[in-house]
């Protein structure tokens, strides 16, 4: 059929059967044809026969559709398209008009229709920024998705690299299939790029349209911006990253010497100083990440109860060592084993758990995983020597040296892991105090504890000399550890004070503000098990108690730190500020 033929409409003019020539239809077998029905009978067919040869609307679309080499809506945005392909040294961009952006979000609705995303999840947004005087205020809407940087925070971060960055087109790209949630990326990236979604368990972002570029085709928020304010365009590498060097992106966003990010915004206006993002003075508390809370704060326990534990050893004889050790290596084994599983809960695939291992080369969190993973199996070789008799001592003490040197490498690996930010919050300092201290607190609350309870269930002649021999020094070290973490963390306080909005200054007024009520808690839980309590154990009237007085009161010692360490970590999530793309008023 030729294209003349493909183009007759279905309503084209056709011979008529009437109902005397439709009635022979229904006539039984057995009565005679007569001429005229059998040409009636055989028009019907004939009929019906053309109609099939008649194309829908839908088909000659279609049909019309794959024989054009080009898409059909090009012409509106060849324009916005690059003349030719990246070359060595280059990769595609954003390139965003400010002057020309309205605000009016047919971007993001674009990209959720075309990217099938869900009512809560979005690849692009549309900010604000505000400025100027109340005589000349200015406003300017601001379009954002991800920035396909050079240096991609993601996918360094990644601990399964699941993005990988288009060798040709710079194009960063997310690898559903490998990923398993761990949610690092979304804590790595300074822009808010990777949404998690919880349905499906992996982390999902913005890929440019790439399987439409490679086409020829716009990408959905290219085409559908009515102003022509997006565009793809391409950039060389090396005029980045001497851009990236003034630090000039947006204003208010984060410093784009971090990852490089590659979208241009170009304006023909000039933004008055005060130009900020809308939403620059809320503040907001973040995800705490709950199985990330207990993680970290039992890992650091563990540690720090096998270090404690062997320096404390060194002040006892070798029949108090024998009475205490076995139950203080199984007690610090069975917390680091409870952090390692928690851990899993943060997982949104907990079962390709195994792949943790792959970004070993340049991820913190596959070497803090490998880290504890050696530290659990040697913590395990440890308690099993230390219960088990005829283990040469020589072995025991390799052991727990081992223990206490992969113990340290781990907790080195969990301070980096949110270091690899930049978030001021969390700088190396920071969280170094953080994290150390909290071993350190719970590494002395858990060997009292242990004590506490080999004195109970050991010889009766070893309790009193067991109780005497940790008393003093451990009351002491806990009093002085927690008395030095609770002031270095009050310290956040002092950025009240600071004139600018700073991301210590916005910490510090949640602190205050949404998140008093947990720092509340966290420092009552400090006070009374760091300082409050040890002060009354040491006192000589509760000394001259009995056993279980002495023992119900370090059982809620170590409650109590714990409780505190735990709310701690909380806020050390909830309370983190950082710089972020423009974004809208708040209430």
């Amino acid at each position: 059929m030729d294209s003349s033929e493909t183009a007759t409409p279905a309503t084209a003019e056709l011979p008529i059967v009437t109902r005397d020539q439709t009635s022979c239809l229904g006539c039984s077998a057995g009565t005679p044809t007569t001429g005229a029905t059998a040409e009636s009978e055989g028009s019907l067919i004939g009929l019906l026969l053309a109609e099939q040869q008649q194309l829908t609307a839908v088909e000659r679309f279609s049909r019309h559709h794959d024989a054009s080499d080009r898409p059909t809506q090009e012409r509106w945005y060849a324009d916005l398209l690059p003349a030719s392909p990246p070359a060595e040294g280059q990769q595609y961009a954003f390139e965003v008009d400010l002057d020309c952006c309205s605000g009016c979000k047919a971007c993001v609705t674009a990209c959720h229709s075309l990217n099938g995303l869900d009512e809560q999840e979005t690849w692009r947004s549309v900010g604000l920024l505000t400025g100027g005087t109340s005589q000349n205020p200015v406003m300017q809407h601001v379009t954002t998705a991800c920035h396909h940087c050079l240096e991609p925070a993601c996918m360094i971060a990644c601990p399964v690299d699941a993005y990988e960055k288009h060798p040709d087109t710079g194009i960063v790209k997310h690898l559903d299939d490998q990923c398993f949630g761990c949610q690092y990326c979304t804590l790595a990236c300074p822009y808010d790029v990777p949404q998690y979604h919880s349905g499906k368990g992996i982390v999902r972002k913005c890929d440019m349209c790439s399987d439409r570029l490679a086409e020829g085709e716009a990408p959905a928020c290219v085409q559908s911006c009515p102003h022509k304010a997006i565009s793809i365009r391409v950039v060389d590498v090396e005029q980045v990253r001497e851009d990236s060097e003034a630090d000039h992106f947006l204003p208010g966003a984060p410093e784009p010497h971090i990852t490089q990010p590659t979208t241009t915004y170009r304006t023909a206006r000039v933004f008055p100083r005060n130009m900020l993002p809308a939403d620059w003075y809320s503040v907001s508390p973040q995800h705490p990440h709950w199985p990330l809370i207990v993680m970290l704060v039992l890992t650091q326990l563990s540690v720090g109860a096998f270090c404690v534990g062997l320096v404390f050893e060194r002040t006892l004889s070798d029949t108090l060592i024998a009475a205490m050790r076995p139950i203080h290596a199984t007690a610090a084994l069975l917390f680091g084993l409870l952090a390692l599983a928690a851990s899993t809960f943060h997982l949104g695939r907990p079962q390709y758990a195994f792949r943790a291992m792959i970004g070993l080369r340049h991820s913190w969190l596959s070497r803090e995983i490998l880290a504890f993973s050696l530290f659990a199996g040697l913590a395990g070789l440890y308690t099993l020597a230390c219960n088990l008799p005829g283990i040469p001592p020589d072995v025991t003490a390799a052991l727990g040296g081992s223990v206490a040197v992969s113990g340290a490498a781990g907790l080195f690996c969990s301070i980096m892991i949110y270091v690899f930010t930049r978030r001021e919050y969390w700088s190396l300092s920071a969280t170094s105090g953080r994290f150390v201290l909290t071993a350190g607190v719970l590494g002395v609350a858990t060997t009292w504890l242990t004590l506490a309870v080999a004195a109970g269930v050991g010889d009766q002649a070893n309790v009193a000399e067991l109780f005497q021999a940790g008393r003093q020094w451990l009351g002491t070290a806990l009093i002085t550890l927690a008395g030095c973490k609770l002031i270095f963390e009050a310290s956040l306080l002092r950025h009240l004070t600071d004139r600018r909005t700073t991301p210590l200054k916005r910490s510090a007024l949640l602190m205050t503000g949404p998140l008093s009520n947990i720092a509340l808690a966290r420092f009552a839980c400090g006070l009374l098990g760091g300082i409050a309590l040890p002060l009354l154990l040491l006192s000589p009237e509760t000394a001259r108690q009995s056993l279980t007085l002495q023992t119900s009161l370090i059982a809620l010692l170590f409650a109590a730190t714990l409780a505190g360490e735990l709310l701690e970590r909380y806020l050390f999530f909830a309370a983190v500020a950082s710089a972020r793309m423009p974004g809208g008023p708040r209430p």
